[in-house]
């Protein structure tokens, strides 16, 4: 294989003004990677250049060669370790900005589940120079009943903690600005989508339907959703502790007033025997444990606002860059 040379790659794609490149994060699946290169190659064709971000796979690396039997231009960025689905995506973005800045960006899971055929009408919601960002709302989804009601009460809890709707993943198409705003976010590393919402970027809904997978299961669990939604809530920690610490203090003060009202109930001989002891009581753990979620939230604050790499640091996960043969027209 002849390596090309990035600022190469960049002038040849550009000329093609409906070029556009694919970031799609890559762990343990080489089989769905496959036929998601193979999908894209039939659909597109030379339009389209696709970043695989290997995350540390060692059973089932990404191979170069796949994209070149497919006849796609492509980008092979294999990583130091595992990192995770989201910063997998942030050094892909990060890469895009610096080396292919001048084309849109479609952002995919490799398993299938996003369609490549639903890539156009994505793209054509960037042609509105109101739009920075168009995200894909899925019409139909495939999974089980209770990962759908949990995921309407975490939507719920998201909106109830942080003031905002979330309502899409990480299928999404970005003007180059947007890819270059993002990339300079550190709330990127953390949860994709709730970054798109805290960039303040002009964003639409596209509602699409949700492909099956192509081969293999899931490697996400119940316990790794719940840690990908309370990152999602970790890029608003700001207003998280806002919100609950106007709920503690409101709950803090009624059980204030309330104790009160139960002296004055005891002083007055109101009380029944034993009833005071216990409201008093009640109350007591009431306004602790107010205090307590408070205090959470604040280190919630905390941690969310530290370990985050910066916009630079992408590279430092990077192992090695490997290009293909193939080039678009």
């Amino acid at each position: 294989m002849v390596p090309i040379d990035a600022s190469q790659l960049l002038n040849t794609m550009s000329a093609n003004s409906s070029a556009f490149v694919v970031v799609t994060p890559v762990f343990e699946d080489a089989e769905a990677s496959s036929r998601l290169f193979q999908e894209l190659a039939t659909i597109f064709g030379s339009k389209v250049h696709v970043v695989a971000v290997d995350d540390g796979s060692v059973r089932q690396p990404v191979d170069i060669g796949r994209l070149n039997a497919a006849g796609l231009g492509g980008t092979v960025i294999r990583l130091r370790r595992n990192v995770g689905h989201q910063r997998a995506i942030a050094v892909g973005l990060s890469y895009v900005a610096d080396h292919m800045a001048t084309m849109p960006v479609v952002v995919m899971d490799s398993d299938g589940e996003d369609v490549p055929a639903s890539i156009s009408e994505l793209l054509r919601g960037l042609d509105s120079s109101e739009v920075d960002l168009v995200v894909a709302q899925r019409k139909t989804r495939v999974e089980s009943l209770r990962f759908k009601a949990f995921y309407a009460v975490y939507k719920r809890l998201f909106k109830l903690l942080t003031g905002r709707q979330i309502s899409f993943g990480n299928f999404m198409a970005l003007k180059p600005s947007a890819v270059k705003r993002l990339a300079a976010m550190q709330e990127l590393w953390t949860h994709v989508a709730s970054c798109v919402l805290n960039s303040r970027l002009r964003v639409v809904t596209c509602a699409l339907d949700r492909g099956p997978r192509y081969a293999g299961k899931s490697k996400m669990n119940f316990v790794g959703l719940a840690l990908h939604g309370f990152r999602g809530v970790m890029v608003f920690a700001e207003d998280v502790l806002v919100r609950v610490g106007i709920a503690s203090t409101l709950m803090g003060a009624l059980a204030i007033v309330a104790g009160l009202a139960s002296v004055v109930l005891k002083l007055s001989g109101f009380a029944t025997p034993g009833w005071f002891s216990v409201a008093l009581g009640i109350l007591l753990l009431v306004f602790l444990q107010t205090g307590s979620l408070a205090l959470m939230s604040l280190m919630l604050t905390g941690v969310s606002k530290s370990g985050a790499p910066a916009q630079a640091a992408y590279e430092l996960f990077v192992e090695s860059v490997e290009r293909t043969d193939c080039v678009p027209a």
